[in-house]
């Protein structure tokens, strides 16, 4: 499953790097990779908890300004305690591991001071989340788990604070994701805060 989120993201890149290149645009093509904390918000809290979370991502300029697309994979995992079992199944499960799969193609715009930069950014997308499930055999005594794929589209926005270290930026990041699918008959909205590293491949392409 995650290769078939991430090859799109693979293909999207060389695209843009292409297209960044042929431009002549230096420092306007980052990738990004983050990690941290999703937090669950209002009704989600009751069957979701943060786990460790990772997000993969691209910055791309656009124009002579500001502008920049932003697509993102959100890698976000919990803590999974079902409140109600899902259909043909008797029992709820308790301390599971739930993971998303979520696309954004999101629209941002930076504000660069010396070696800091401010942003913020507004898209919408989708995917998935897997939650598991459990059937319990009571006349052999084994139980089974597996995962329920639950559709989700999405709307994210978010701002984000950037310090340049030379070939990269370091950054920190929080946003609110919200949910157009209800998870356990109840809303998903989270905020994820991650992390990381932006390097600078716009700087690297033009030494090729």
């Amino acid at each position: 499953m995650k290769l078939k989120l991430l090859t799109p993201m693979i293909l999207l890149c060389v695209v843009m790097s292409i297209k960044a290149k042929a431009q002549g645009r230096p420092d306007k093509l980052y990738s990004m990779s983050g990690i941290g904390f999703a937090f669950p918000m209002g009704e989600t809290s009751d069957y979701f908890k943060p786990k460790f979370s990772t997000s993969l991502g691209l910055n791309l300029g656009l124009g002579n300004g500001g502008l920049f697309l932003y697509p993102k994979v959100s890698l976000h995992a919990f803590t999974f305690n079902q409140i109600i079992p899902d259909a043909g199944y008797t029992y709820t499960l308790q301390k599971g591991r739930a993971t998303t799969y979520l696309l954004n193609m999101a629209l941002g715009y930076r504000k660069i001071v010396n070696k800091w930069a401010f942003y913020g950014f507004a898209g919408a997308g989708g995917g998935i989340i897997l939650t598991p499930q459990v059937a319990v055999n009571t006349s052999n005594l084994q139980v089974t788990q597996d995962n329920k794929s639950n559709g989700m589209g999405i709307a994210e926005g978010g701002a984000g604070i950037e310090y340049n270290i030379g070939g990269a930026n370091l950054f920190v990041e929080a946003s609110y994701m919200y949910g157009f699918s209800k998870i356990q008959n109840r809303a998903f909205n989270t905020v994820p805060i991650n992390i990381g590293i932006k390097p600078n491949l716009s700087k690297l392409l033009s030494k090729l």
